[in-house]
C-alpha cells in the first residue's frame, strides 16, 4: 500500500467517525425531548406568531363589521388555538344595535368558539338608545360571545343604568334584545323621582 492510498484510508476513517459522532448527537437530542414532557410541552405552547398594536375586523355573513377587537399584543398558541391578549378592546359594531365597548387588562379568544374572555378591570359601556338608557359596568371577569352579542359573567358587577345604580353577583347581558338578567343577592338604587313644579 502506497503513502497516496493509505491516506485516503486514514482520511475515509475520519469522516466515517465524524458522521458516526453526529448521528450520535443527534439520537442523543432526540431521546432526551422525547423523555422530557416538559420541555416538549413548553415548545408545543410556544406562539407561532406575536403581533403588537394589533387590530382586527370580524365580519357577518352579509360583509358587514360585526365587531372590532383590538389590543397592545397578541401572542398566538397553535397548540389550542388561542390568542392571548394585553389591553384588549372590543367594541360591537353589529348594524342597528348600540355600541357596546368593552376593556380589559387581559383576554384570550377562543378562535374555534368565537368565545373572548376578559380579565381584570373590565370596563362596559353602551350609549344610551332612544329606547334604552345608557349602560356603565365594572367587573373583574366577563366572557363574550361576539357572535350571539351576549356577555355574561359570575362575578360581582357594579353598574349604572341611567340614573339608577346596580350592585349584583352574575350578569347576562344580550344585546339585541336590550335585556339584562342579575343573578345572585342584587342591589337597585334608583334617585327620587322629582315632584313637579306648583302651578303658578
Amino acid at each position: 500500500m502506497n503513502k497516496r492510498t493509505a491516506h485516503r484510508w486514514r482520511t475515509l476513517g475520519l469522516m466515517l467517525t465524524a458522521v458516526f459522532f453526529a448521528f450520535g448527537s443527534f439520537w442523543l437530542l432526540q431521546a432526551i425531548d422525547s423523555s422530557d414532557p416538559g420541555r416538549a410541552g413548553n415548545n408545543l405552547n410556544e406562539p407561532d406568531y406575536i403581533v403588537e398594536n394589533f387590530s382586527f375586523v370580524r365580519m357577518t355573513e352579509s360583509g358587514v363589521p360585526r365587531y372590532v377587537m383590538s389590543g397592545a399584543r397578541l401572542a398566538h398558541h397553535p397548540d389550542n388555538d388561542v390568542s392571548v391578549i394585553t389591553r384588549p378592546i372590543v367594541e360591537s359594531m353589529a348594524p342597528e344595535r348600540p355600541r357596546m365597548t368593552m376593556h380589559a387588562d387581559r383576554g384570550q379568544v377562543y378562535h374555534g368558539e368565537n368565545r373572548v374572555e376578559l380579565m381584570g378591570n373590565v370596563d362596559i359601556k353602551r350609549p344610551a338608545t332612544p329606547t334604552t338608557e345608557a349602560l356603565h359596568a365594572r367587573t373583574e371577569a366577563l366572557t363574550v360571545l361576539a357572535d350571539d352579542e351576549i356577555v355574561k359573567t359570575t362575578r360581582p358587577v357594579q353598574m349604572t343604568l341611567g340614573a339608577a345604580s346596580v350592585n349584583a353577583v352574575g350578569m347576562v347581558a344580550e344585546n339585541p334584545s336590550r335585556k339584562m338578567h342579575l343573578g345572585g343577592r342584587g342591589q337597585i338604587v334608583y334617585p327620587p323621582r322629582q315632584r313637579a313644579a306648583p302651578p303658578q
